[in-house]
């Protein structure tokens, strides 16, 4: 991981690089003696982590990291610093670790850990994101929904049907009928096939809120699903659900 060390004492940047020398994960790239100075280089140089000293002339820490915020990558920072008194605002900012000066190997240690972890972790957490974004989405997965000021984090068994209504659709699960911007074509791309069938050209239904089915007009089918909601399947739709459905 690629660190900055920000620290107004020359001596102090040479202690903490010998320290971090000791840990291959991390690649001091640079150092910065002011807040100023660290801001242009973090945003240059886009570092992973950032070891920032606290009270600086001009800028002090606590301010620089704040603006820090406004970055589009927004580096880990630990402050090292010889005051304890601004630690509950840094942990508030979200500052990775509060090292006090002089820094303890062991406890340098303890903060090094805590990196790899959270670096580990957000790794596994966007595979995992990029993961889903790239499969079929199903019938276990869970979806969020938004329907103007209403919320809703939603199992996909729970789902009825979904309904097209122009260019949104109509969520049936529940007592709720929440409506997303989004057509019935693209939602049937992510939806598994083993659980969602399209009725027709309005309807998804989940097979598993299936309760009954009748033969319809011309050839096609009507089924009731569990809250007792009819829904036609097309003649041609209903050679695909037969072949399906058959053993």
């Amino acid at each position: 991981m690629r660190a900055i060390i920000v620290d107004d004492e020359r001596l102090a940047r040479n202690e903490l690089r010998n320290l971090l020398s000791e840990f291959p994960e991390i690649d001091v790239i640079e150092e910065a003696s002011n807040a100023s100075e660290a801001l242009e280089k973090i945003a240059q140089l886009q570092p992973d982590i950032v070891f920032m000293d606290i009270h600086m002339p001009g800028t002090n820490g606590i301010e620089a990291l704040k603006q820090l915020k406004e970055l589009e990558e927004i580096p880990k920072v630990v402050f090292v610093t010889a005051y304890d008194e601004h630690a509950i605002e840094a942990f508030r900012l979200n500052a990775l670790d509060y090292l006090l000066k002089p820094v303890d190997p062991d406890r340098l240690n303890e903060t090094i850990n805590k990196l790899v972890s959270s670096e580990e972790e957000e790794n596994f957490e966007a595979l995992q994101q990029n993961t889903r974004k790239d499969r079929l989405l199903s019938i276990e997965d869970k979806i969020f929904l938004k329907d103007g000021e209403k919320c809703f984090y939603i199992g996909l068994q729970d789902i009825r049907y979904f309904e097209s209504m122009g260019n949104y659709v109509k969520v049936y699960f529940n007592n709720n009928k929440p409506m997303i911007l989004r057509s019935l074509n693209s939602l049937e791309e992510r939806l598994s096939s083993d659980h969602f069938f399209r009725a027709n050209r309005k309807y998804i239904i989940n097979l598993n809120h299936i309760t009954a089915i009748e033969n319809w007009f011309n050839g096609g089918l009507q089924v009731t699903l569990s809250d007792n909601e009819k829904i036609e399947i097309s003649r041609r739709q209903t050679i695909r659900f037969k072949d399906m459905m058959s053993l």
